[in-house]
């Protein structure tokens, strides 16, 4: 009897363990993916559980979808064709929620589809600018990603305050609390007392755990998800075309980190499932369906989509390299992104829910960047590429009124967290000498 080499991403398993193989790759991803919408359509002012919400919920889900499986299936030179699960970028959500709540997101959504042009573009030559994005400068970037993010999480956690039309006088209540530590309690205990499926799944088990908490104390208003259709084609530019120079090269910066980003999962995804490099052509392959995904969903109101960490843990956990179960799993996402009811439940999640989930994501995100410094030397010259790029970085966010004289879109960027934290990054650590 032939046995399946799970080590090659050409072969299939039985279909009876490829569907739950897939599955559990989107509940993996599930919540990560749907929350920067959630967070952008909040900055952009739009109602929470309104229906522009929901649409733009639908659109993570579905070009997730559409994106992975230009990563797995592939067009020509377009394509890794591993299995590498694409999802909605956090490394976006400071620029684009900055630019959506000052210029709208008419200009975020139309400098997201230019700068995945750019990204798709860099899959010809990625093997030549790696050397700028050493771990010393995607650490510093992702480590400057989750700290920005962080206060977003407490903010939720404590009610959302009177800006996402809720009480300010229940701002930081207790019921908000203890709802945001539900999700928090059990996504832990799910991680670290359970394995397989239950584990990879952790944070959306707490958020269930926490919506159905939520339910019991009257906070949950399903009146959208009543309104909702059962099935709703997506639409082409719905918040129009309006291009701003500032804006694209913001997304653009923050492209590159996620190209290189998506070079180190693909290495990951070979080295983890089949004990090897990955080839030029996988690398190449894997930034072109990058761009492409990330310029396909802006033209109908999806945000950037870079490859996801955590499903590349769980090809190195299972020891399963196929790109078709991965390709399941992208179908699924499509699925659910074609369903608005599926949409409208997720946005009917009370803050405090999304709070509690978060607060466990951007802390991994903080930490992910964290752990990338840790492989780097400590020198001298490294330390204070480190301290000024954050320095700058977080301290223009904390303090946005030392640069209220820029003209609007540049101070949105210079306030941003990341944008300053990677062109300072990538330049010092380009001109400064290096240790002897």
């Amino acid at each position: 009897m032939s046995t399946i080499d799970y080590s090659d991403p050409h072969n299939m398993p039985p279909i009876g363990q490829a569907i739950p193989l897939g599955l559990q790759h989107v509940l993996a991803m599930f919540a990560s993916n749907v929350t920067p919408s959630i967070i952008v359509a909040g900055a952009a002012g739009l109602a929470f559980g309104g229906a522009e919400q929901i649409y733009l919920i639908q659109m993570a889900m579905l070009f997730a979808g559409v994106a992975t499986l230009l990563q797995t299936i592939g067009m020509g030179p377009i394509g890794s064709r591993l299995p590498i699960m694409q999802g909605t970028s956090f490394a976006f959500v400071g620029v684009l929620a900055g630019v959506a709540a000052t210029q709208g997101l008419s200009i975020a959504l139309t400098a997201c589809i230019i700068a995945g042009l750019i990204h798709f573009a860099l899959g010809s030559i990625i093997q030549s600018i790696r050397f700028m994005f050493p771990p010393l400068v995607t650490g510093l970037v992702i480590l400057a990603i989750g700290l920005y993010l962080i206060p977003v999480a407490i903010k939720y956690s404590a009610g959302g305050a009177a800006d996402f039309q809720m009480a300010a006088e229940s701002f930081g209540s207790l019921m908000h609390w203890s709802v945001a530590l539900t999700v928090v309690v059990v996504s832990l205990l799910c991680k670290f007392l359970t394995k397989g499926l239950i584990s990879n799944a952790a944070v959306l088990i707490g958020l269930i755990a926490g919506y159905i908490v939520a339910m019991l104390m009257g906070m949950v208003n399903f009146g959208g998800v009543a309104k909702s259709a059962w099935f709703q084609v997506p639409e082409v530019m719905p918040y129009g075309f309006e291009f701003s120079l500032g804006a694209v090269i913001g997304v653009t910066l923050v492209s590159i980190v996620s190209a290189i980003e998506t070079v180190g999962d693909t290495s990951a995804t070979t080295k983890a499932g089949a004990g090897r490099d990955a080839t030029d052509e996988e690398i190449s392959g894997a930034t072109y369906a990058d761009g492409l995904g990330t310029a396909v969903a802006g033209v109908f109101g999806g945000l950037p989509n870079t490859s996801f960490s955590q499903n590349v843990g769980i090809v190195g956990m299972t020891g399963i390299m196929s790109r078709h179960v991965v390709t399941i799993a992208g179908l699924i996402m499509i699925i659910c992104g074609l369903i608005p009811k599926i949409g409208a439940v997720i946005s009917s999640m009370p803050l405090p829910v999304l709070g509690g989930g978060v607060i466990v994501m951007f802390g991994m995100v903080a930490a992910a960047g964290m752990n990338m410094l840790s492989t780097v030397k400590m020198s001298r010259r490294n330390m204070i590429i480190i301290s000024v790029s954050l320095a700058v970085g977080l301290g223009l966010n904390l303090v946005p009124t030392a640069v209220q004289y820029l003209p609007g879109i540049w101070k949105t960027l210079a306030t941003s967290a990341v944008a300053p934290t990677a062109l300072l990054a990538v330049t010092l650590n380009l001109v400064l000498p290096v240790d002897d």
